[in-house]
């Protein structure tokens, strides 16, 4: 019988997948955003977001100084209301959306270069819906078909995701998809205002595309993420998520997107005017005051001790505030009649509600599909807060 010390063998692993390469290689390469969904969406959505910021930067110095002396072809209030809803948000869904989605619905995840046409589309869309904003308005409406094309294609790839889906509770989902079915009514909403200069309805098109669209499919990932993130990083906070709170969240944007188009051609004079303030004034304060409660039920104080989900608490909070200062807009307006504060609640939404919520969620799922802590660290944090 041998005496020979028995040496271990440890079986190494076989070639990396891109993926795994792409993890251990910190180096950027442009053939890493075909990896997975999030990569080319995320990446495209902050190429977008830069450029419209850099483009509004360049519309606010052109309106304090002559100096630039831009011509322009279409409203740019319009053209930076419309970019900032249906272009880089857009974007950011099918990121996520289409690396989320596949797991609530319990089916195989399509490639990303089948993605790649609808989500170029739209980039290229909103490219030259910028350029179309001061040389031509047929350019702008261009850039609108090819972003339209993109959105509906993307909206349709989804829809097939759950229509394959043999999943019990594509509640969710199913949502989600119903919201993109209106941002495609919307987008289109829009480019026949512009098409026939009707500026009202254009605006009134884009205001329907923020609260039926685009708050919707946040609210639906926010009840289903925010109590399971909150009760995966701290285990003694249940997950809560009861179905009446979705139902106040969808009724909130019902009752947001009627209100654009009841006041389509201006407040409502009179003393029906006075009622419909006092009314939609109430409401809102009820609704916010409940999302408020719900925000601390949730976890709000216990998610401070975690940068990352606190991010994520943080956000859902200022859509109760939104909501609050909205109502509070509409019954100043129905004291003093007169709108007051009309854009306060509106940004209090946007830059507060969703630019947080946006900024969490593409943090975490970054982190979480990069092989990266799911931390949020001082330069995160930081830039979290500004």
């Amino acid at each position: 019988m041998s005496t020979h010390p028995v040496l271990p063998l440890r079986v190494a692993k076989g070639k990396p997948s891109a993926e795994q390469r792409a993890q251990q290689d910190r180096r950027w390469r442009a053939r890493y955003l075909l990896l997975a969904p999030h990569r080319l969406g995320f990446f495209l959505a902050m190429l977008l977001l830069v450029a419209s910021g850099a483009w509004w930067a360049l519309v606010q110095l052109d309106r304090v100084s002559a100096v630039l002396a831009l011509p322009y072809a279409l409203s740019p209030s319009l053209v930076h209301a419309a970019v900032m809803t249906f272009g880089f948000i857009p974007l950011f869904f099918s990121g996520f959306l289409f690396t989320a989605g596949p797991k609530w619905l319990g089916v195989p995840p399509p490639e990303v270069r089948q993605l790649m046409a609808p989500l170029l589309l739209q980039a290229t869309g909103w490219a030259l819906w910028l350029a179309g904003a001061h040389l031509h308005a047929l350019l702008a409406q261009a850039g609108l078909v090819l972003a339209w094309a993109g959105l509906a294609w993307a909206t349709a790839w989804f829809w097939r995701l759950i229509h394959l889906s043999q999943a019990p509770d594509q509640l969710h989902a199913r949502t989600v998809g119903v919201a993109c079915l209106v941002g495609c009514l919307s987008l289109a909403g829009l480019l026949a205002g512009v098409a026939l200069q009707a500026h009202d309805v254009a605006r009134a098109s884009v205001l329907t595309g923020l609260w039926g669209f685009v708050l919707v499919v946040y609210v639906s990932v926010a009840h289903r993420m925010i109590p399971f993130f909150t009760s995966s990083a701290m285990p003694l906070v249940a997950v809560w998520r009861p179905f009446w709170a979705l139902g106040l969240m969808l009724g909130v944007a019902a009752l947001e997107v009627a209100a654009v188009w009841v006041e389509l051609n201006g407040p409502l004079q009179g003393s029906l005017g006075a009622v419909w303030l006092l009314t939609r004034g109430l409401l809102e304060l009820a609704a916010g005051g409940m999302l408020l409660w719900l925000a601390v039920v949730w976890g709000l104080v216990q998610s401070l001790k975690n940068r990352l989900l606190a991010m994520l608490h943080i956000g859902f909070l200022w859509f109760g505030l939104a909501l609050l200062l909205g109502g509070l807009s509409q019954l100043l307006g129905w004291l003093q009649g007169a709108p007051v504060l009309a854009l306060g609640g509106l940004h209090a939404l946007t830059m507060g509600c969703l630019a947080s919520l946006m900024f969490a969620m593409v943090t975490r799922v970054s982190c979480g599909h990069s092989g990266r802590a799911l931390v949020a660290d001082r330069l995160v944090w930081t830039l979290f807060w500004l």
